[in-house]
């Protein structure tokens, strides 16, 4: 075995049996895991994360969709131009309908979720909901945008990262899954 990259420990033969003890009993305790959704690929990705990690920990999976301000995002003069309020309503509407669409299945099997619906700007409402819930982990598809695209757009998993009162697990689709559809359960039958 090569040696251990600076910062990280490995446990060895050498290891104290105190220390080996201390890292058998150490758990990650996840009750709450938030998982930003936009709809896209990259966001159906984090949410197939968030979906086993909260199964796997009993955890609650707290699922968010930012929808845009209407009204700031109109160039229009005041009262010209559609109602804003309504529409703005209705995006919202739209937008819960469509998490809890993805998320009706788990829920009939068990799984506990919430589902939120904010608007504005999209990676400072994650981090003012990770701050006013007890969020443990962050979930985020990252499109994995570089160069230009990257630079003028950039990139909510990054401020999110630099910014979280909790870690963040960034999925970069369709790299590396290493989460796998259940495998059928065999079923024992008394005889």
């Amino acid at each position: 075995m090569g040696k251990p990259l600076p910062g990280r420990f490995e446990a060895s033969a050498g290891t104290s049996s105190g220390m080996r003890r201390a890292l058998q009993k150490a758990m990650i305790a996840l009750t709450h895991i938030l998982v930003a959704t936009d709809f896209s690929e990259p966001s159906e990705a984090a949410l197939l994360y968030g979906r086993q990690l909260a199964r796997a920990h009993g955890a609650t999976l707290h699922v968010l969709h930012i929808v845009g301000n209407v009204a700031g995002d109109m160039a229009a003069p005041v009262g010209v131009g559609p109602n804003t309020d309504r529409l703005q309503r209705e995006m919202e509407a739209e937008a819960r309908r469509r998490v809890e669409g993805l998320l009706a299945e788990d829920v009939r099997g068990g799984l506990t979720a919430r589902v939120t619906v904010l608007t504005g700007p999209v990676a400072p409402a994650i981090l003012l909901y990770a701050d006013a819930e007890p969020i443990d982990l962050i979930i985020l598809g990252t499109h994995g945008r570089t160069g230009f695209a990257h630079f003028f757009m950039g990139s909510v998993a990054q401020h999110v990262v630099r910014r979280a009162p909790c870690p963040v697990l960034t999925v970069r689709h369709p790299e590396r899954d290493f989460v796998v559809a259940d495998a059928p359960r065999k079923m024992a039958v008394a005889s």
